[in-house]
């Protein structure tokens, strides 16, 4: 009788106790997780298909051929060599004689293939030339020149005597629009440009379309007396600041177009500065079966981006000004301004080379401007390449519930202010070191002739890559002691600096994951949780049980059920065994017993009304052991 009421007592103290400690149960927020992680689960393989559509239009517009065709008209027209001088090709041009050199040797070889390697002829002359056999030239290449006037710069009176003619670098205003030379032929004349047509952004300057224009013929002897002829009543003069030579192939093989533009500066300085263009793109876009699954991608991508804007605007609407708080909608909405810029892109492009192909192609005498077309089709490259790069970065905004990308998050956004006050002190003491460089060693060394290009030189010398030997000769004395103060205040100072504001701060947020700072959730675990509840459903996988269960359900259970315990009390017995592993685990681990573990103020919390409970427990208990100690002695009186 005794042992039965101090059975029934510890029952009761121990349910209470256990229902003081884990709390009540919470049904509404454990709905609000699970609804949240649904949620996300869902926006995330509604976003993965998106991402794995986007990674197949962007791979389908890009083709390993157009590489080797760069490099194989590349070869030909800039490295080989002019017949007799083995040095001088189009990269090494360095003068006017240099230049003739070249338009009358690897040029004029390169554009004219009218026959097989043995002398035999291929096919009609009407047709255009097959460069190296298996590109068509379409229509005839284009040689255009822009000049400056005389006295667009004024001449200081003590050297006047010796100079009188003065040519600036070359501007809009400053161009010369008037006829020269023979002042017959359209070489000698001026064509006003297009309005449409890009301008070129050169080594020394910006030019505009228009200028001295001769288109080249079908013939190569006719071409050839004509580069005679120019060269003999000095096509080229003074005034002359720049020359584009201008054509275009297709290659049927591999339906790619290739348009070339060979660049000739002529600076006021003297000399020549080459510089040149390869662009292979695919303009006609829908040919073969595979072209046309991206034309499906291209469809199911614009309606994703009808569904996305829709979503966001959904949000706008709901959240209002609370929504621009948030980073991640932030780039959510640059990646739909970058999406419909795409979109604007490809349509343009699309209706440009429906309306201006056929034209192009109608008159093989003429010169075919695809340089257009192209120029449009590589603005609508990188637009898909931007779009792609942070259509990747979104990704961070699902996996940041993971344990590792939580942790980085929250590592950025701790330390951001650190980082800004360290970043104005950074380049304060960089730009100093780049206007230092700019000054001492612009008129000497390339890397740092410009200030833009000093200042990417000194990230290369952190980088590792650098010029020393250059910097030393430009100034002896100067340039050891830029170099080395640079090396010593950027490199062993400020960037370690860098690094330990990066470092503290991961460890801070590490210590406060390890007391139990954590987002409430990890979706890795959920999407695992879901995984294994699949495979049990569909009797693939055994259902997963913890081993102490299997203990506590062996012996000890087996042992309760002989002495008369029901299933409730055993399992209830199980639960506060649990709970006092999982206590000890986290306050009482030999493993963290060295280390200083910081209690926070909710846990100080919890663990004081815990205690508070359990005096009120063992006070209780307490007064009916005194009771039944007073019966059983009652009893035996």
């Amino acid at each position: 009788m005794v042992t039965y009421i101090l059975y029934k007592l510890h029952n009761n103290v121990k349910k209470k106790f256990v229902l003081c400690f884990t709390g009540a149960p919470k049904p509404k927020l454990h709905y609000r997780k699970e609804v949240e992680i649904r949620t996300t689960l869902q926006e995330l393989s509604l976003y993965f298909i998106f991402l794995i559509n986007l990674c197949i239009l962007t791979f389908g517009m890009v083709n390993p051929h157009m590489y080797y065709l760069n490099k194989v008209m590349s070869s030909l027209f800039l490295d080989t060599s002019v017949p007799g001088d083995e040095r001088t090709n189009f990269k090494s041009i360095r003068s006017i004689t240099d230049f003739w050199k070249f338009m009358e040797g690897p040029l004029l070889e390169g554009l004219y293939w009218d026959a097989w390697y043995t002398n035999k002829t291929l096919y009609n002359l009407k047709n255009s030339s097959r460069i190296y056999y298996e590109n068509i030239l379409l229509g005839v290449p284009r040689v255009r020149q822009l000049r400056v006037r005389n006295n667009t710069c004024k001449v200081y009176s003590s050297f006047q005597s010796l100079m009188s003619e003065c040519y600036d670098k070359y501007t809009s205003s400053n161009e010369d629009t008037s006829d020269f030379g023979l002042k017959q032929e359209t070489e000698w004349k001026y064509s006003t440009p297009n309005s449409s047509s890009p301008w070129h952004w050169g080594f020394v300057g910006v030019y505009q379309n228009g200028g001295f224009i001769f288109t080249l013929s079908k013939s190569k002897s006719d071409t050839k007396n004509k580069f005679i002829n120019l060269r003999l009543n000095s096509w080229i003069t003074r005034g002359t600041r720049v020359i584009f030579i201008d054509f275009s192939l297709y290659n049927a093989n591999v339906n790619l177009f290739c348009i070339i533009r060979l660049v000739a500066e002529f600076p006021a300085t003297g000399g020549i500065i080459t510089s040149w263009q390869f662009y292979s793109v695919k303009l006609l876009r829908y040919v073969s079966h595979y072209d046309y699954i991206i034309a499906s991608c291209e469809i199911t991508f614009c309606i994703f981006l009808i569904v996305f804007t829709t979503q966001e605007a959904q949000k706008i609407r709901e959240f209002k000004s609370a929504y621009f708080k948030s980073v991640w909608n932030w780039l959510e909405l640059l990646l739909l301004v970058l999406c419909f810029v795409a979109v604007s892109f490809n349509i343009y492009c699309n209706i440009q080379i429906f309306l201006l192909l056929e034209d192009l192609l109608k008159n093989t005498e003429k010169y075919s401007d695809f340089y257009f077309l192209a120029y449009w089709y590589i603005y609508y490259s990188n637009i898909i390449a931007i779009t792609i790069f942070f259509a990747w970065i979104k990704i961070f905004k699902f996996i940041s519930f993971n344990k590792t990308m939580s942790q980085l998050s929250t590592t950025l956004s701790r330390c951001l202010k650190d980082i800004v006050g360290f970043a104005i002190m950074f380049f304060i003491i960089f730009f100093a070191y780049a206007q230092l460089g700019f000054l001492v060693f612009g008129s000497q060394v390339d890397d740092f002739s410009t200030f833009q290009n000093a200042i990417f030189a000194q990230f290369r010398i952190v980088l590792g890559d650098f010029n020393f030997a250059g910097i030393q000769q430009a100034n002896r004395i100067l340039g050891p002691i830029y170099f080395i103060t640079f090396i010593f205040f950027v490199f062993f100072v400020l960037l370690n600096m860098f690094l330990a504001i990066i470092n503290d701060t991961y460890s801070e947020v590490k210590a406060d994951y390890s007391i139990g700072r954590r987002p409430d959730f990890e979706l890795g675990e959920m999407i695992k949780k879901s995984y294994n509840n699949a495979l049990e459903k569909l009797r693939l996988k055994k259902p997963q049980k913890d081993e102490d269960d299997k203990g506590m359900k062996g012996d000890l259970a087996e042992q309760a059920r002989r002495e008369g315990f029901d299933e409730n009390e055993i399992q209830s017995a199980e639960q506060m065994k649990k709970w006092k592993e999982r206590l000890e685990k986290k306050y009482y681990s030999s493993e963290i017993q060295d280390d200083y573990q910081p209690v926070t103020q909710q846990e100080f919390r919890e663990l004081f009304l815990y205690a508070v409970e359990l005096e009120k427990e063992l006070h209780y208990v307490s007064l009916k052991l005194n009771r039944v100690m007073r019966r059983i002695s009652a009893l035996q009186n």
